[in-house]
C-alpha cells in the first residue's frame, strides 16, 4: 500500500515558524499532484494547500494565504509545506497527499476525495 510519510511537527509558540517534509514513493511523487490539509480537534479535515506535479502556481486556503508557502523536491521526492507567522488556531494534525489525476491545466481540487493516497498525520500545536 502506498504510504506517504509527514515529519517536522512540534511545539511552537505563536509567531514562530516549522517547516513539514513529506515523502512519497518515486511511482506516485512524478505523477501525481501534491497538497496538505489539517485537521484540528473536533473538527473535520480542511485544504491547506497543494500544487501540482510539474510545478506551477500553488492553491492555499485563504487562512493560511501569505503565511504559508507549499514547495516540491522531486530529486528528493520530497513536498513541504513551510509554516511561519504561526497562530494558535493553526494547531491541528497535518497531513499530506497525492492525487495521480491532477494535470497540468485546471483548477487544483480542494476536496479530500480528490487525493488518492495519504500520510498518517504530524501534530503540530501554536501555543499563545
Amino acid at each position: 500500500q502506498v504510504q506517504l510519510v509527514e515529519s517536522g511537527g512540534g511545539l511552537v509558540q505563536a509567531g514562530g515558524s516549522l517547516r513539514l517534509p513529506c515523502t512519497a514513493p518515486r511511482s506516485v511523487f512524478r505523477n501525481s499532484g501534491t497538497g496538505w490539509f489539517r485537521q484540528a480537534p473536533g473538527k473535520g479535515r480542511e485544504f491547506v494547500a497543494a500544487v501540482r506535479g510539474g510545478g506551477g502556481s500553488p492553491a492555499y486556503a485563504d487562512s493560511v494565504l501569505g503565511r504559508f508557502t507549499i514547495s516540491r523536491d522531486n530529486v528528493k521526492k520530497t513536498v513541504y509545506l513551510q509554516l511561519n507567522s504561526l497562530k494558535p488556531e493553526d494547531t491541528a494534525v497535518y497531513y499530506c497527499a497525492a492525487d495521480r489525476s491532477l494535470g497540468p491545466v485546471g483548477v487544483i481540487p480542494r476536496s479530500e476525495n480528490n487525493y488518492d493516497y495519504w500520510g498518517k498525520g504530524t501534530q503540530v500545536t501554536v501555543s499563545s
